[in-house]
C-alpha cells in the first residue's frame, strides 16, 4: 500500500465507499471483483478467488478497506511495470535500425551520452561491461531492460 500514490489511494476510497453504501467498513469478495472490472482489470473468477484469499488476513470473507487497497495495489503496479516495459520496447525498436533483436554497444553509447553528457569513456565502458553480460558486442532487449530499471 504504500507504494500507491495519494490520488490512486483517494480514487480507492471512493471506489470502497460507493460500494459499502450501508458503512459496515467492509465489502464483499463479488464487490472486490466489480470493482477491479469498472477499473479496467481483466481477472478470472478463479484468480480473483485466489488473491482475495491471500488478502483477506482476518479470513473474516470481507475485505476492510486497508485488504482492499493492498489487494487493488497488486494490479495497479503491476499495470504501471506493464506500461513501462511497452514504452522500453518502443525504444528499443527505435535504437535496434536494423530489426535484429539488439542494438550495439556503439549504439548504447550514444543513448547513454544523449542521456547524461557528463559520462566519461570510462564511465560508458564501466556500464557496458556491466549491461553486455555475455560479452557479445550487442545489447538484446533483456539486457537493455535490466539496465533502464537500473
Amino acid at each position: 500500500m504504500d507504494m500507491l500514490h495519494h490520488q490512486e489511494l483517494t480514487a480507492l476510497q471512493k471506489a470502497f465507499d460507493s460500494f459499502d453504501t450501508d458503512g459496515k467498513g467492509y465489502i464483499t469478495p463479488e464487490t472486490v471483483g466489480v470493482i477491479l472490472r469498472m477499473m479496467g482489470v481483466k481477472i478470472s473468477e478463479k484468480h480473483l478467488k485466489e488473491v482475495i484469499a491471500e488478502t483477506d488476513e482476518d479470513g473474516s470473507g470481507q475485505l476492510e478497506f486497508e485488504e482492499f487497497a493492498q489487494l487493488a495495489a497488486k494490479f495497479l503496479i503491476e499495470e504501471d511495470e506493464e506500461s513501462l516495459k511497452t514504452e522500453l520496447k518502443e525504444a528499443f525498436r527505435i535504437y535496434d535500425r536494423g530489426g535484429n533483436g539488439y542494438i550495439t554497444v556503439d549504439t548504447l553509447k550514444e543513448i547513454l551520452r544523449e542521456l547524461d553528457s557528463r559520462l566519461t569513456e570510462d564511465d560508458l565502458d564501466c556500464i557496458i561491461e556491466e549491461v553486455d553480460e555475455d560479452g557479445s558486442g550487442t545489447i538484446d532487449f533483456n539486457e537493455f531492460m535490466k539496465m533502464m530499471n537500473g
